[in-house]
């Protein structure tokens, strides 16, 4: 039994939209630490606060 390249292409293209579509799947669960890191961004500017001092611009608005 031939095996045709063609065959051979739609089974790896297949392959990959399925691993495509389970890591989407994957992507969208939410995990705890989710609402702790929404909680670290700057009200501001959205940016990710490291540490528990005053964001960049709020430094740059004093200044």
């Amino acid at each position: 039994m031939r095996v045709l390249a063609s065959d051979v292409i739609l089974k790896i293209v297949l392959l990959f939209l399925v691993a495509m579509a389970v890591l989407a799947m994957f992507g969208k669960l939410r995990f705890p630490g989710a609402k702790r890191l929404d909680a670290a961004r700057c009200p501001r500017c959205g940016r990710f606060r490291i540490g528990k001092g005053p964001c960049d611009c709020e430094k740059r608005g004093r200044s």
